[in-house]
């Protein structure tokens, strides 16, 4: 199976050409790529399919084979992955994703894609929807009990579930102690991603994610575009914000007058292979 291993910000997974590779058992195949010792090593693997409704089409995997709604930094290398493999000439570009569609524009260097900005669409508020189990109708700077230490939370689904947790200091808290216990939540009917993130100014955040499915990673792209909105609805940025990741840095704008979140960051091509897979 030919692969390409791609990274938005550190956030990496293995991405494979749907129309060409066709794998019968995607599930085992992404546990025995995704392990870091004895395969490929990523937080997942993404399948670039053909799509009915858009240019192509996202089938994206957590490194624990569970299926995932959305991916933003998954996104990026996505529209990276189409132009610098000659699947299309546009700059401008349709995936789908989990049956919704968002909208690339990709930037061109030299011939190959440096960054891409995405349309990630509206943040959704309502609880039910997240899904976040709320008395409110918006769980914002809600309080919620994490075995046994109280917290407070804003809620945003965009197209996956986040918690996003102001902190003082994210550097030095021990995230793979309490991430496990805020992703498996009663409280999250579908697990959750949590960020937890602290305000540098008006502008700038730091963020550490807990990612459903693949644990800490170092970036997470709808993670800061739900950190972003978080930030905006408790007053403590304006709706233009850099999100400071373990891996680098992405940029995201609210544009609250049309109600759509805008991430722009890069894609990077790590390494291209064949993998010895055959079932």
């Amino acid at each position: 199976m030919k692969f390409t291993k791609m990274q938005g910000c550190g956030n990496d997974y293995v991405y494979v050409d749907g129309a060409s590779e066709h794998i019968k058992n995607k599930e085992q195949l992404v546990l025995a790529a995704s392990d870091r010792h004895f395969g490929i090593g990523s937080d997942g693997v993404i399948f670039i399919n053909p799509s009915e409704i858009a240019d192509f089409e996202m089938e994206m995997y957590n490194a624990d084979a569970s299926r995932a709604e959305m991916c933003g930094n998954g996104m990026r290398c996505v529209g990276k992955f189409v132009y610098d493999h000659g699947l299309t000439d546009k700059t401008q570009v349709a995936v789908e994703s989990f049956g919704k569609i968002k909208y690339l524009d990709l930037t061109v260097e030299d011939g190959k894609v440096s960054k891409v900005r995405v349309n990630m669409g509206e943040p959704e508020l309502t609880a039910s929807a997240v899904p976040v189990v709320s008395d409110s109708e918006q769980a914002v700077d809600e309080e919620i009990d994490v075995n046994g230490k109280k917290y407070r939370m804003t809620c945003v689904s965009m197209g996956n579930p986040h918690a996003v947790v102001f902190m003082d200091n994210v550097a030095d808290m021990k995230i793979e102690e309490i991430g496990p216990f805020f992703e498996n939540h009663e409280r999250f009917p579908n697990r959750t991603n949590t960020e937890f993130v602290k305000i540098i100014d008006d502008s700038h955040v730091e963020m550490r994610v807990w990612e459903r499915g693949s644990g800490e990673t170092l970036a997470c792209g709808t993670g800061c575009c739900a950190t972003a909105v978080a930030c905006a609805l408790n007053g403590h940025t304006g709706n233009h914000v850099f999100v400071k990741v373990l891996g680098g840095e992405i940029e995201i704008e609210w544009d609250r007058e049309s109600n759509l979140v805008y991430m722009t960051g890069p894609a990077t091509t790590v390494f291209e292979g064949d993998y010895p897979w055959t079932e």
